[in-house]
């Protein structure tokens, strides 16, 4: 299949674009959000940069949205309308806002595109309304078992921190940085030394690091904090239990669900967390013994190989429904291909 999408969360396309398929990525001189392409990313090369003006010249069997104004931009430059006569699916990869409860979903007014979300947490708290709904949960390629837990350190990955706050627990960091130092990894990371009022040393500004490094120098970290309050559920939350970190984690959003016993410890007070990042620090062996625990778990649920074959099976299903539905449009007189004047 060739399958349009354009390049929104990073992390989450390391994953998707390693299918059978072909990914036709926007990209644009600016190389800004709506003409990303690879992004400079070592992505496989079925992960096809194409300028937006030359998408009405392929073959696009499905488009895979991240952003409720993509439907429109889908029409524009293709000529087809997704969710009509151009298969489609709806990806939120994020948590609600606002009044939580009854946040409505952009795509709850609609039945023709399916809305699939990352976590089971998220389906359930958005309100989807008629829309139909799938959740696939997010697999990452496995890194491997890079543990070694030399440096008695808390190892924290965040883009934003200072930015995104008590969503991202910012607010909490100066209390784990008591105990021990923080590592600290992602964007925008080099204000938190001074936004958190810290002595020096406390705080270990990492940055933005590419993703292989990343990894060798986030498994040299004791344990991994995971102190977001409302976001979905961390991709580098499973990285780092991917690579036999132990980890500690707000029982927040999706974590409980996929941090088991034994992988760490998942709480919603912060002395416990507190009292178990001390554990980690005084006991390496124990630390190991959970960090294996958590890389057994996130194997087990969130692993490519069922991540991409979740996704194989929704893309058929929305192959075989819109096949289906064809006939029946061709006899209410409507003509999909003439009216999107963009299929080949």
């Amino acid at each position: 299949m060739k399958i349009l999408l354009w390049h929104v969360h990073g992390g989450w396309m390391e994953a998707f674009i390693r299918g059978a398929h072909q990914y036709l990525l926007p990209a644009t001189p600016a190389r800004d959000a709506w003409g990303l392409g690879r992004g400079g990313r070592p992505w496989p090369g079925s992960a096809v940069e194409v300028a937006p003006e030359a998408l009405r010249e392929q073959q696009i069997d499905a488009v895979v949205l991240q952003r409720p104004t993509e439907i429109e931009a889908c029409t524009r430059l293709l000529g087809r309308r997704p969710g009509r006569d151009l298969p489609a699916v709806y990806l939120e990869h994020n948590t609600p806002r606002g009044n939580v409860p009854s946040t409505r979903h952009p795509l709850a007014g609609q039945t023709e595109i399916p809305i699939v979300h990352v976590t089971q947490f998220n389906r359930l708290f958005w309100d989807n309304g008629a829309a139909p709904v799938r959740v696939i949960e997010h697999g990452i390629p496995d890194p491997g078992y890079l543990y070694t837990g030399e440096r008695p350190h808390l190892g924290v990955a965040v883009n934003e921190p200072v930015r995104r706050g008590r969503v991202a627990g910012t607010d909490l960091l100066p209390g784990f940085a008591r105990a021990a130092p923080l590592e600290v990894f992602g964007l925008g990371t080099e204000l938190l030394p001074d936004s958190l009022h810290l002595g020096s040393g406390r705080v270990l500004v990492r940055g933005d690091l590419p993703v292989a490094r990343l990894h060798r120098e986030l498994a040299g970290c004791r344990a991994y904090l995971h102190p977001m309050r409302w976001t979905s559920l961390g991709l580098s939350l499973l990285e780092a239990m991917h690579l036999g970190l132990p980890v500690l984690a707000l029982a927040a959003t999706e974590a409980v669900r996929a941090i088991p016993p034994g992988a760490g410890v998942v709480s919603n007070d912060p002395e416990e967390l507190l009292q178990a990042a001390r554990m980690f620090l005084a006991d390496p062996e124990q630390a190991r013994t959970c960090g294996r625990a958590a890389r057994a778990a996130a194997l087990a649920r969130y692993g490519l190989e069922r991540f991409l074959a979740d996704w194989d099976g929704l893309l058929a299903d929305l192959l075989t429904e819109t096949d289906s539905a064809a006939p029946l449009a061709a006899a209410a007189g409507a003509t999909p291909a003439s009216t999107g004047g963009g299929q080949q």
